[in-house]
């Protein structure tokens, strides 16, 4: 039985953040909407109520069904959580003189606070609510309080029920991860055995026992989730396991080939399939971005299910599904607005009657990377950038043609190329170049030119759901520029991006 802490999410923009950090203390959490509240199992330690961008006092607020936790499992709550606990408990929440927003001094109230075990007087914290608790139950205690705040913490007398009103997960929050630990290791009592090795042994026996001796058939993309979830089949299932790489047309320069020699040392049956004018062809003439992605979505459950009809009797369907893609499909007010059409395999057509297996979808971008350590899978694959489901069709602004194509690989070749030549890339989340749908004049020798303009892109991020542009040095940026113009045919202008995530996207499209 794996230990947990089940997180209730009220949609706050950090609600993941809380999750990370509980993992990186090796104690396994999930996140669920606060109106979803599973069922309260003996693995489950301990309960966090997040913050929210709504308020306790609004017409209808966010309300869980606290039955079966408070005053019988631990329960911490941060931020809307804390005044949730305190407004309909015999409290007052009321709306802050000013914006409680940035930086605050803690001052601890209660020296044996549990939460505040080694908590140093004067930490600083992270504060981002509009609402403030103005006074708590009769049987609640302050704990904390900062210079604005006189309630920023408290506990419940005779029970483990504790709230916060500011953010512990945010690394503006100097002890935030202290005060986690002190959370789910000492008022909980968990003892950390999310490791990358107990995953593995886990994972593996859970495939072996529900796969038993049945056939599996994987799309390779030659990511780090594909790669890293086929390995662990691999070790589970062996033979039984059909790897298919599907070469769309719009992949990087030479990608194809490259990673189907990676793969020969990985002990992985991989088949390659050149299916580039099956996709030029549905593509061509689209300009929209959405009906882009469908077109390529669309032939590759075509080929896909073409290539897996050559196996015989094979019975499952496995993805690299991480736990943010099974996040964004949740939503505390329901199913999510969709932004942009799914990257991984989904709504697979009624024809193919496969049964789905996702052998990551527990774990974050960072620990399947932990995770392929673990399984001793080359670094050079577990640090490549992220990159598109739909490839280069979505880095290319206007419809796709082959020529298109070539130019944005070999300028993106030049690019990725160059941030490894100078050792910026292992400091870059994603970086790519985009091909747009401008021409611009330019000069050659003494002939007037009027060709292509592209945007390089690169980003820091920890997990891609936000983003910061990279401050990457002007002479690198002027010696990528002057190369590009120079060898790629077509090209005579590079801007650079510098936008983050929000409001911009990572990708354009």
């Amino acid at each position: 039985m794996q230990e947990q802490i089940l997180i209730l999410d009220f949609g706050s923009q950090f609600t993941q953040l809380i999750a990370r950090r509980l993992r990186e203390l090796n104690v396994y959490c999930e996140i669920h909407p606060y109106n979803k509240v599973p069922e309260i199992t003996k693995d489950i330690k301990g309960v966090i109520l997040s913050g929210s961008p709504h308020s306790v006092r609004q017409e209808e607020p966010l309300k869980p069904d606290l039955s079966n936790i408070k005053g019988k499992l631990p329960l911490l709550g941060v931020c809307y959580g804390a005044q949730y606990l305190a407004h309909f408990y015999g409290g007052e929440v009321g709306k802050s003189s000013s914006r409680e927003y940035g930086r605050a001094h803690l001052e601890l109230k209660d020296k044996n606070a549990k939460l505040f075990n080694d908590i140093k007087d004067d930490s600083v914290v992270w504060m981002s609510h509009a609402d403030t608790i103005l006074k708590i139950p009769e049987n609640y205690k302050i704990t904390a309080s900062t210079h604005d705040v006189k309630i920023a913490a408290y506990s419940v007398t005779d029970e483990e029920t504790h709230g916060i009103q500011f953010h512990p997960e945010v690394y503006h929050t100097d002890e935030g991860l202290k005060i986690l630990k002190n959370f789910v290791y000492g008022i909980c009592g968990c003892k950390g055995l999310w490791t990358s090795d107990s995953f593995i042994d886990t994972t593996i026996a859970d495939l072996k026992k529900t796969i038993g001796n049945d056939k599996v058939v994987l799309g390779l993309s030659g990511g780090v989730d594909s790669s890293v979830a086929a390995v662990l089949l691999n070790k589970a299932i062996g033979k039984n396991l059909y790897c298919i790489f599907v070469d769309n047309g719009l992949l990087r320069k030479n990608e194809f080939e490259a990673v189907l020699e990676s793969y020969k040392h990985m002990g992985l049956n991989v088949k390659g399939v050149n299916a580039k004018d099956k996709f030029y062809s549905a593509l061509a003439g689209i300009s929209d971005p959405e009906l882009k992605r469908k077109a390529i979505g669309k032939v590759f459950i075509d080929v896909f299910d073409e290539e897996s009809h050559q196996i015989t009797d094979v019975k499952w369907l496995a993805q690299g599904t991480i736990y943010p893609d099974v996040i964004e499909s949740l939503s505390v007010n329901g199913p999510s607005a969709t932004i942009k059409s799914h990257h991984n395999v989904g709504g697979l057509p009624d024809y193919m009657k496969l049964k789905i297996v996702e052998p990551l979808r527990a774990l974050f971008k960072d620990e399947v990377r932990r995770v392929g350590r673990a399984l001793a899978i080359d670094e050079a694959l577990l640090g490549r950038h992220p990159f598109p489901g739909p490839g280069l069709a979505i880095r290319i602004l206007g419809d796709i043609t082959a020529e298109k194509v070539r130019i944005v690989q070999e300028v993106d070749a030049i690019f990725i190329d160059g941030l490894r030549k100078h050792n910026l890339y292992n400091t870059v989340w994603q970086a790519g170049a985009i091909l747009l749908n401008v021409q611009s004049v330019g000069v050659m020798g003494d002939e007037r030119t009027y060709e292509n303009a592209v945007a390089l892109r690169a980003v820091s991020s920890t997990d891609g759901m936000t983003a910061d542009w990279c401050h990457l040095p002007y002479e690198f940026l002027a010696k990528m520029s002057n190369e590009i113009i120079n060898k790629v045919k077509g090209v005579n202008r590079v801007v650079y991006d510098i936008s983050s995530k929000p409001p911009a996207t990572i990708e354009w499209e």
